[in-house]
Order: C-alpha cells, then sequence, then structure tokens
C-alpha cells in the first residue's frame, strides 16, 4: 500500500482528461515538449552565428537576447510540433511516452504553451535585435510548422523541407549581430543544411518502423533497401567540404579551421561512404548492418557538428 500511495503522487489519477503528476514532473513534461536537444542545437548554433558575425567585440547584450530568443522559438515550435503530432507520436514507441500522447498535458495546454514561447521569442529578436532577425525567426516559425510537419506525412523530400528551417539559426545569429543578410551567413545556413541530412537520415533510418506504422512518408519508409537515403547521405555530405571551405575563402576563417574542417569531414565521410557500400549490397540478412552503420553516422553527427563550431569560433579572423 505505501508503495502504490508513493506512485500515485507522480501519476496520481485522471481529472479533466489529464493525468495529476507531481508538480517537479509536470516541469519536466513542459520542457520536454520544448524539444531540449534541439532547442539546444539552434540556439548554439544561432550564438555561432552570432559570434561570427561580430566585427569589433562582442556585444553582449545582444548576444544573450540572440540567446533567450532563439531558445524561446525553438522551444516554442517544439511543443507545437508535438501538439500537431501527438495522435502519430502515440502510434511510435519512441514517442509514446511523451507529454500529449501519454495524457500528462492536455493538448490545450501544449498549443497555449507552443504560442506563448513562439510569439515571445519572435517579439524578443524583433525588439532587441533587429527587424530582419524577426522577420527569419517568423520564417523559421512558419516554415517548421505550416510546411515541414505536415510535408513528413505527405513526401519523402520533407526531411529536405525541414532543413530550411533548421539551417536558419546560424543565419538569425548573423542579422542578430550584421544587420544584413551577407554572404558569409548563407555560408553557415548551407553548412548546417548540408549536416542535416546525414544526421536525421540516420535517425530515420533507425526508426524507419516507427514512422511507418504512424503513416510518415520519409525517405527511409519509401526506400526499403536505403539505396536512395544512403546516395543523399553521401551527396550532403560529400557538399560539407566545399561549404566549409568557403569560409576560409570568405576570409571568415583561418587556416586552423580550413585544417581541422578537412579532417572532421574525411572522418564523418568514411561513415556515409559504409552506409552506400552496405544498401548497395543485396540480401535480408544486411539490414541489421545498414542500421548499424546508419546508428553510428547518427551518433557521429552529434560531435561533428559541434566540434566544428568550436574550431570556427576559434579559428575566427
Amino acid at each position: 500500500m505505501q508503495r502504490h500511495a508513493e506512485s500515485m503522487t507522480i501519476t496520481g489519477t485522471f481529472h479533466d482528461g489529464q493525468a495529476m503528476v507531481h508538480p517537479r514532473t509536470r516541469v519536466i513534461d513542459y520542457v520536454t515538449l520544448m524539444k531540449p536537444e534541439l532547442t539546444l542545437l539552434s540556439m548554439l548554433s544561432a550564438l555561432c552565428g552570432y559570434y561570427m558575425g561580430s566585427t569589433d567585440s562582442l556585444h553582449v547584450i545582444g548576444f544573450v537576447h540572440t540567446a533567450i530568443g532563439t531558445t524561446l522559438l525553438g522551444g516554442g515550435v517544439g511543443a507545437l510540433n508535438m501538439f500537431i503530432e501527438r495522435d502519430y507520436d502515440a502510434m511510435m514507441k519512441r514517442t509514446e511516452r511523451r507529454p500529449l500522447p501519454s495524457g500528462r498535458l492536455l493538448p490545450r495546454h501544449a498549443l497555449l504553451f507552443g504560442l506563448v514561447l513562439s510569439i515571445i521569442g519572435i517579439v524578443e529578436l524583433m525588439t532587441f535585435t533587429n527587424e530582419l532577425t524577426g522577420v527569419l525567426a517568423i520564417a523559421t516559425f512558419v516554415s517548421y510548422i505550416f510546411i515541414y510537419t505536415p510535408a513528413k506525412r505527405r513526401t519523402e523530400y520533407s526531411t529536405l523541407l525541414g532543413g530550411i528551417p533548421g539551417s536558419l539559426p546560424p543565419l538569425i545569429g548573423w542579422t542578430a549581430a550584421r544587420g544584413s543578410l551577407d554572404l558569409e551567413g548563407w555560408v553557415l545556413f548551407a553548412i548546417l543544411f548540408c549536416w542535416q541530412m546525414p544526421h536525421f537520415y540516420g535517425l530515420a533510418w533507425m526508426y524507419r518502423k516507427d514512422y511507418a506504422r504512424a503513416g510518415y512518408k520519409m525517405l527511409t519508409v519509401v526506400d526499403p533497401t536505403g539505396k536512395r537515403s544512403s546516395r543523399h547521405t553521401l551527396l550532403f555530405t560529400l557538399g560539407l567540404f566545399p561549404a566549409t571551405m568557403l569560409t576560409s575563402m570568405l576570409a571568415l576563417t583561418g587556416t586552423l579551421f580550413a585544417i581541422g574542417a578537412t579532417v572532421l569531414n574525411i572522418i564523418f565521410l568514411l561513415y556515409a561512404i559504409r552506409l552506400i557500400l552496405l544498401t548497395s549490397e543485396s540480401g535480408a540478412d544486411n539490414s541489421m548492418a545498414v542500421t548499424a552503420t546508419a546508428r553510428r553516422l547518427f551518433f557521429a553527427s552529434l560531435w561533428y557538428l559541434p566540434s566544428l563550431m568550436i574550431l570556427m569560433c576559434i579559428s575566427k579572423r
């Protein structure tokens, strides 16, 4: 009885369709709605863009407002994405325990939470950085919620569409520092865009059965052999070579970055080559090896990007 009573303080009973939960658990659920891993990545890439766009000394106040604005915006669109996809999340093992499909939070609360965060984030960037940055924040919101999110159930090219809002944070950081859309800022956009493809194709291959169960038309779902997915992965991994070298050609970074980025690109490329070699082989016995390689590619992408951003900031001219 005591163990049952203790568990009730965490999960409780249902009231008005929502599970009664401990306040600390409720806070964790709202943080989960914000997709903290993706939001943190967006914020860090925006700050990298801000630092690279700073001409003289770093403007600390603008740097802080960029961090706050991108965090709120990223968390807001993450919550709205979970609100829109709550029924589909319930069909997938990977997401069935999220706050909405599990019933720990009500959909209307998630909707309000996401809208408030997104609006405050956009206002924060538009008011305390500049209007151009605010416009890019709005573009991020619109493209993620109204283009990428529904496209996941309609077209196999949704990952490419999702790469657009996913690559805007460094450009947002650049315009927050410079107040203008410059070629160097677009190069930062291109680097993140190329990185996202092997990152998300690796993840989507690992969970392709889950995505198929929920009716998503991801490329990895409609491509059972993985041949097309691996070709896309190789193409964009190769794209990282010219994209990163452009920063040195435009005098944004120095020799240290050119050397370090080349090493990182080669290592990352080896994972993509391994994947395309495996998918070119026939036979059902090969599927487990492909999944294992896709997993290694995904985890390689997790250390690749922060390493690249650190090198970029160290080597800034």
